[in-house]
């Protein structure tokens, strides 16, 4: 059946981003919009909006047109967004990179989208040209801070030329072209529209609404969906303060919340288990913390309990979305009474779900039958540039797009998500799902991270392996391991295999790299 969202539609948003974002800005004026959390730079909202205008102005007389690509290759700063918004206010298409891509990475992605033109660091300026050289193509390379040989931003600011006029058709033209992970395959080119990432700031703010006297920090990569979203787009819309950090560092992260007094945190799976377990945060003054929300991979119900009970919180809030999605469908609303433990929410305005059989793709499942999630709204993606298969694979000709991930939905609407399609272990026909068995191994006192895969075992049935990180010092065997699982899971999902790491394999956005799991198992299993 068809799952339809309980909350009132909202109109489509047929503006720019850029003023879907920053069209209250004089309204908002002086307020801090950007704060860099290191160093305690400061841009208001009436400032940010300049800047993004000059930004433009300079971008068009280089000879940036309607349709360009520009690549954004930086850490998170709060120079940052002005370079995004004043790349689309000159009409351009903005692709953000990985600051940690390699060049030959960079490169690849610069190739498949024509990207014209490059905005980038100077401590990574290097990469940029090797990756410019390799891909050619690119006119111009651009600093945000100053290297010798390249136009800056700060100069970019200084520029007296128009601002350009740039017709848009919100529905049609691009805004921006993220890639999508690769966890699961080859890095693809996700284009979404102005209309689409518009409408789904409206769409979210029914659930998560916030305004001025919000502060939120910045520390996942502004690169992701989910920075652009949630820590860019919507925080500078509603006149909020965004803390702006260049990477996760638990102690600078920990500082940044006492210092600038945030009151919202925006974070992944990782971050809640730093914040649920390190002895670090005793030493912090977080107090002004209100609400914690978890997107962009799983998070274990008891994880979230234990993060939440040890900070003196509401129950963090999960989200759901991807990047093919601009990047938002769920969410558990703000003050939501009593919501079900492990949910990431209802349903976002404008918004429909069906629960599709895994085995029987054409079966529709009702509530508490687990299956493939699929949605339906104005948030869907346009499609994968250049890759009109890949599109047909993901979005059916009735709009449903399929989003690879395994859900179940109850009687009042909350959704949970189990697991990926792709990732579920068969063991002897049963289906084991890897997030139910991390979740299991994260609460164990001596565990600090863990991760799960199938591998062939010597009878040849995929087996549960899980990864396991020890807690600093603390000491612990495979045996320990499996039979801790064991005690707390029915008999085909124990854990048939322990292996222990410094870390887990992670991207930007926390989810787990199962595929460099994957890669390590094969290259150490016997030829």
């Amino acid at each position: 059946m068809v799952l339809r969202s309980e909350y009132a539609d909202v109109p489509a948003v047929d503006l720019p981003v850029h003023d879907a974002v920053l069209g209250r800005a004089a309204e908002y004026g002086e307020l801090p919009a950007l704060i860099d959390g290191l160093d305690g730079t400061t841009l208001s909202h009436a400032r940010l909006d300049g800047f993004t205008r000059r930004i433009a102005a300079a971008l068009a007389e280089t000879g940036v047109r309607k349709g360009d690509v520009l690549a954004l290759h930086s850490p998170n700063t709060i120079l940052y967004p002005a370079v995004f918004y004043g790349a689309t206010r000159a009409g351009a298409v903005v692709t953000t990179v990985h600051p940690l891509a390699t060049a030959e990475e960079f490169a690849k992605q610069l190739r498949d989208c024509a990207a014209r033109w490059v905005v980038t660091v100077s401590a990574l300026l290097d990469t940029a040209r090797k990756a410019a050289e390799q891909a050619g193509g690119v006119r111009e390379i651009f600093v945000c801070d100053s290297a010798e040989g390249h136009r800056s931003v700060e100069e970019m600011l200084a520029s007296t030329a128009p601002e350009p006029e740039v017709a848009i058709d919100p529905g049609e033209d691009l805004a921006a072209l993220p890639y999508s992970s690769g966890t699961t395959g080859t890095p693809k080119g996700v284009m979404l529209t102005h209309r689409s990432i518009a409408t789904n700031l409206a769409q979210f703010y029914s659930l998560i609404p916030s305004g001025p006297g919000d502060r939120t920090l910045a520390v996942l990569p502004f690169f992701h969906i989910y920075g652009i979203a949630a820590l860019m787009n919507a925080p500078l819309r509603n006149g909020s303060t965004v803390v702006v950090l260049p990477r996760f560092d638990l102690g600078q992260f920990l500082a940044a919340i006492e210092k600038h007094r945030v009151n919202a945190l925006y974070v992944a799976p990782p971050i809640v288990l730093a914040l649920a377990k390190h002895p670090a945060v005793d030493g912090h003054d977080l107090s002004s913390l209100e609400y914690i929300v978890s997107a962009a991979a799983p998070l274990d119900a008891e994880l979230a309990e234990a993060c939440s009970r040890r900070l003196g919180l509401p129950p963090v809030m999960q989200a759901y979305g991807m990047t093919e999605l601009s990047p938002g469908t769920h969410a558990v609303p703000r003050g939501a009474q009593n919501p079900p433990a492990g949910t990431v929410g209802k349903l976002a305005p404008n918004t429909e779900m069906r629960i599709t059989g895994l085995d029987d793709p054409a079966r529709d499942l009702g509530p508490g039958e687990k299956g493939e999630i699929l949605i339906r709204g104005p948030q869907v993606m346009k499609g994968y540039l250049g890759r009109p298969d890949a599109t047909d694979a993901m979005i059916d000709a009735d709009g449903w797009l399929h989003t690879g991930d395994v859900g179940r939905v109850d009687a009042d609407g909350w959704l949970f998500v189990v697991d990926r399609v792709k990732e579920l272990i068969k063991y002897k026909g049963y289906q084991v799902a890897p997030a139910d068995l991390e979740a299991v191994l994260l609460t164990h006192e001596r565990i600090a991270d863990a991760a799960v895969i199938g591998v062939v075992d010597g009878d040849g049935n995929e087996v549960p392996k899980a990864y396991v990180v020890p807690q600093q010092g603390a000491a612990l065997t495979d045996a320990e391991v499996m039979a801790y699982v064991a005690e707390r899971v029915a008999p085909y999902k124990k854990v048939r295999r322990v292996e222990f790491l410094d870390a887990v394999p992670r991207a930007a956005s926390g989810k787990i790299l199962r595929r460099e799991l994957r890669d390590r198992e094969r290259s150490s299993a016997p030829s």
